[in-house]
């Protein structure tokens, strides 16, 4: 009850804010995601309300974009390269600001909706992620190493885009959904809504989700942490312990 009216609490302002442009009432259906060992992925439902000044939705219909992003990381890439039939690191390139996962949606293609500065401006596409690179390496290069970082993504559901995914209904209420791979890490995730209108960006609102570990995967990353000496003595005994066993077994057959 209480999340419900925290949603619709901007509803009941609206008409003393006196605000000309339109806003967004957002939300999601898990705003936090646990990892268990059975953690196969999961499937994140991002909905809301677009809440305009006069309570009418315009002649001309908006579009919403939904983008779930993941904690940056810094991360290197390495290029292969056959030299006298061995495979060998190449080219590299380094970029501070990778996000460990990056997942959009919109209600048609981005192209269709905003213009290529305004996509760069607000990352709408894998195209447009600002990865800061670290390196220096030339242009050419450096995106071709970031086509091959959203392509590596891409296929193992890191990096995710569904043009088309967001149904809006009567102009007023939206709704998308986006898979969350089990190669998710945890950490602070948003889920971020942009409405936009004749190619412009007129209201933008975050939800925060969190991802974490529970249960015995939980009590391991803590004890890793923690008790990282300890916990590698535990991991070398348990290891010897189970080649013994297997040895054991093997020359008893």
């Amino acid at each position: 009850m209480k999340r419900l009216f925290r949603a619709l609490l901007p509803l009941l302002a609206w008409p003393l804010t006196g605000a000309a442009e339109p806003m967004l009432v957002p939300d999601v259906s898990q705003r936090e995601v646990e990892i268990r060992y059975s953690f196969s992925g999961a499937e994140l439902l991002l909905f809301g309300a677009i809440v305009y000044p006069d309570g009418r939705a315009p002649d001309k219909p908006a579009d919403i974009v939904v983008v779930l992003k993941g904690p940056e990381q810094s991360i290197t890439m390495r290029e292969k390269q056959k030299v006298a039939g061995i495979w060998v690191n190449a080219a590299s390139a380094r970029f501070r600001s990778a996000p460990s996962y990056y997942a959009m949606a919109s209600s048609r293609p981005i192209d269709a909706i905003v213009d290529d500065r305004t996509a760069a401006i607000y990352e709408l596409g894998l195209d447009k992620l600002q990865l800061s690179p670290a390196s220096l390496n030339a242009n050419a290069e450096l995106e071709r190493f970031q086509a091959g970082l959203a392509d590596l993504r891409h296929r193992y559901g890191l990096f995710v885009e569904r043009p088309g995914a967001v149904e809006i209904t009567d102009g007023v209420l939206y709704q998308a959904r986006l898979p969350l791979s089990a190669r998710v890490i945890v950490g602070p995730y948003t889920a971020e809504t942009f409405l936009v209108q004749d190619g412009r960006v007129v209201a933008a609102a975050v939800r925060d989700i969190t991802i974490r570990k529970s249960g015995f995967e939980q009590f391991m990353a803590d004890a890793a942490s923690d008790w990282p000496f300890a916990y590698g003595m535990v991991a070398i005994i348990m290891a010897c312990a189970m080649g013994w066993a297997a040895g054991s077994i093997a020359r008893r057959l």
